[in-house]
């Protein structure tokens, strides 16, 4: 009798999951044992000395018991599990609340703003990247190249500033600050073209500071693929140039991009904090800047936490497109 044998593309979604459960299994880990590995008090690394001070001794016994520090190491490593399966991510002492409800306040304005920035800019960057490669060494080429290596050296916040003064101070054309305006009492399409108009700048400022990347990447893999017999054939029949250019070669040069789609995420939320702090965006960036202002340990925790999950999310999702772009990657080893 035959053995039945599992389809190479269900082997690799079962591995793939396997190595995403065990890295968030040990994010998770050391955002347990990072706080208790440091010297003094828990409660000192926790919250820091300066907010420890300033607690009255009711809410330090309440704490304790909060976070089971009166327990053993084993009890407080189940107390914290029990936590994050009930979404309890600790108290932020700044805001006076709990970290779930601060950081999930603020993160969708977040995850609009960099989602709209990932998109637009890996999508511009590849366009940019295949008629960049297609067209090798010509003045379009050697322009687009010049200029985007010009932009890469240029940082986030100083990208931020200048459109900030230019279209905003100068021109007044777009608003200052915000995600929206303040006791405006917009609503429905007008509020979401208030929201629209405060987005524009730092939507544009991540945007360009990520767009460098995608378009290299796409124009150097470009330039190798055109290479390929495979394109040489399609020359051959007599293919139009537009379905080689995008059907054959431009197909093939996303693939490292998807790839380095989830690493992009990364640096797009590290983008995001000196962006939201420049333009005062209420994001999870402009939030992490409070936290680190305020020594809001918990709150820091919580956000690292989720921007964490964020970025495997992303590298998951990624894994997941990516052999429905290159079918040969559902049956690699």
């Amino acid at each position: 009798m035959k053995e039945s044998t599992s389809h190479p593309g269900e082997k690799r979604n079962r591995s793939n999951l396997i190595t995403y459960a065990l890295a968030l299994g040990i994010i998770l880990i050391l955002n347990f044992c990072l706080p208790r590995l440091m010297p003094g008090d828990p409660l000192m690394a926790i919250f820091g000395d300066i907010a420890l001070v300033q607690m009255s001794p009711q809410l330090k016994a309440h704490l304790v018991e909060r976070f089971s520090l009166d327990q053993s190491m084993g009890e407080q490593f189940v107390s914290y599990w029990s936590g994050l399966l009930h979404g309890n991510l600790g108290y932020s002492y700044y805001y006076k609340a709990s970290v779930a409800e601060v950081i999930f306040t603020r993160l969708h304005w977040t995850l609009l703003l960099s989602g709209l920035a990932l998109i637009l800019s890996t999508a511009v960057g590849i366009i940019l990247g295949i008629e960049s490669g297609w067209q090798r060494g010509n003045t379009l080429d050697n322009g687009m190249l010049a200029g985007m290596v010009s932009l890469s050296g240029f940082p986030d916040f100083w990208i931020g500033l200048l459109l900030l003064l230019l279209f905003g101070v100068n021109l007044e054309l777009l608003p200052l600050y915000g995600a929206q305006s303040a006791y405006s009492g917009l609503a429905g399409f007008y509020r979401l073209m208030d929201i629209g108009q405060h987005l524009i700048l730092p939507l544009t400022t991540l945007t360009l500071a990520r767009l460098t990347g995608g378009y290299l990447l796409t124009r150097n893999t470009m330039v190798g693929v055109l290479k390929e017999p495979y394109i040489l054939l399609a020359r051959a029949k007599g293919l139009r140039p537009n379905i080689i250019k995008y059907r054959h070669a431009g197909r093939n040069s996303m693939l490292p991009v998807i790839t380095r789609t989830g690493i992009w995420t990364g640096q797009m939320v590290t983008g995001v904090l000196f962006v939201e702090v420049v333009f005062a965006y209420p994001g999870i960036g402009q939030l992490t800047y409070e936290a680190l202002t305020f020594r809001d340990y918990p709150l820091i925790q919580g956000i690292l936490l989720v921007t964490a999950l964020c970025v495997l999310g992303a590298n998951f999702i990624a894994d997941l497109v990516y052999p429905r772009i290159d079918p040969r990657a559902t049956h690699a080893p």
